[in-house]
This record gives C-alpha cells, sequence and structure tokens, in this order.
C-alpha cells in the first residue's frame, strides 16, 4: 500500500530537528569581589558595585530567572535560567546582598550562592559567622563550600577534611544543607570528584562556557562557570550570558 504523499510529507516535517528540541544552555557565572579595586590583589577579580548593579539590572530587564543550587530542577521550568556564583567569602560580598535586597520586586528575585572557605570564616576581609547567617536568612543567597583550606585538591592527603568537615562546619553556622563545592583553583580529577560524590550534589569548575546537559552520569561535579572581572564590559556581560 502506497503512503500518500502529504503523510510523507508531515513526517518529513515532524522529523526535521526544530528549536524547542535544541539543548538547553545555562550560564553559570563565577565573581570574587564585588567592590571598587583598592590595589590589592588581582584587579580582573573585582567588579565595582556600580557595574555588578548594572549586570543585575540587565538580568531583570531582559527577563532571566536566577537560582541557587536548591533550585538546580526549576531551570528546566523557568525562562532563561542563570546561577551566580562568587568564590572565597570575601567580607565584600555584603555588597551583593545590599544590591539584591536594592532591585528586589515582586516579578524579579535575584539569587545568588557564595562558595566560602570555612577555615577563613572571621578573618580579616573575609565573611563572619554571623554575617553568614544573616545572608543565609535573606532568602536571597545560599551558602555552599569552597573547601576548608583551599588547597588544590588533586594534591591534597586531606580530601575527608577538606569536604566533609568543611561542608559540617558550614551547615552548623546556616543551619541549612550544604549540597554544592566550588573546586579551589577549578582543579579536579577522577579522585576528587569520587570524594566530592560523598557529600555534595553538585561540583564546580572554572572551565568557560554555559552547562549542556550531556546526561552523562558525572555532569553535576564538572559543571562549567564563566569568569565575570573588572574589564567585563555590559555588551561582554550580554554575549557572557544570551546562550538559550
Amino acid at each position: 500500500m502506497k503512503i500518500p504523499f502529504i503523510l510523507l510529507l508531515i513526517i518529513a516535517v515532524l522529523a526535521l530537528p526544530g528549536k524547542g528540541t535544541a539543548a538547553q544552555k545555562i550560564p553559570i557565572l563565577i565573581y570574587h569581589s564585588i567592590a571598587e579595586y583598592s590595589g590589592t590583589g588581582s584587579k580582573e577579580l573585582y567588579v565595582t558595585p556600580e557595574n555588578f548593579e548594572a549586570q543585575m539590572i540587565y538580568l531583570r530587564d531582559h527577563g532571566f530567572t536566577l537560582l541557587t543550587f536548591e533550585q538546580w530542577l526549576d531551570a528546566v521550568n523557568v525562562k532563561k535560567p542563570i546561577f551566580l556564583t562568587f568564590d572565597d567569602g570575601y567580607k565584600n560580598n555584603l555588597n551583593v546582598l545590599t544590591i539584591f535586597q536594592k532591585l528586589q520586586t515582586r516579578e524579579f528575585k535575584p539569587r545568588g550562592t557564595i562558595f566560602v572557605i570555612s577555615d577563613f570564616i572571621g578573618m580579616p576581609n573575609r565573611l563572619s559567622d554571623q554575617e553568614i547567617k544573616r545572608i543565609t536568612d535573606s532568602g536571597l543567597i545560599s551558602i555552599q563550600s569552597h573547601t576548608a583550606t583551599h588547597p588544590d585538591l588533586t594534591k591534597s592527603e586531606k580530601l575527608t577534611y577538606e569536604l566533609k568537615d568543611s561542608r559540617e562546619k558550614i551547615e552548623k553556622i546556616t543551619g541549612k544543607k550544604v549540597i554544592a563545592l566550588a573546586y579551589p583553583y577549578g582543579n579536579t580529577n577522577k579522585r576528587v570528584v569520587s570524594e566530592t560524590e560523598k557529600y555534595y550534589r553538585f561540583g564546580l569548575t572554572t572551565t568557560p562556557g554555559p552547562y549542556t546537559s550531556s546526561s552523562t552520569k558525572k555532569e553535576r561535579y564538572l559543571l562549567p562557570r564563566t569568569y565575570v572581572t573588572y574589564s567585563t564590559s555590559l555588551k561582554e556581560f550580554a554575549k557572557i550570558i544570551e546562550v538559550q
């Protein structure tokens, strides 16, 4: 029996790859200090509060939904998902909270994740226990782990301390589960991933580019992140995040 031409045409059209079948691309951004550069440390690891606020306004005005890793599964159901991460737990990350609270509306709820080094909590220029608790209680920022002492985990012989003990110390301060780890320097390997899986649901590298699911078993422990730096213009920022 011959198949009618119109039926063949319909089958052919349905078989064509469409926009809806494209793999979802999710930007995960990495920041460090949100402050004016004072001459200490690497200038490129700073983003001024003015520039950061402009970037957040861009996200708001262009329909992005900011998420934390507790909301990972929501990413497939929201408009233009994006994750903002801040490494090292600098005291100037309080500027993030201030800007989030300033911009928050009923329609726009900014969110982010600060990865703290647990043994550095309370040191000069680092967030204190009380500040971490205040940030957590805001409901806008999640506090997660950047290990206990910030070593290169691929060379460390103290992975239990760096991973498990760090998680437990942060959880005691925040009263909430710690589920994500940012690898210091972005360095990881099979051994580190295997140990990370014991204590966390996510592991973040510094490999640039948006996250696209490959449906592989380890992909959530090799999440890419793209730097936003002192010299990143708003035009460049838009290019980084407009990947969908």
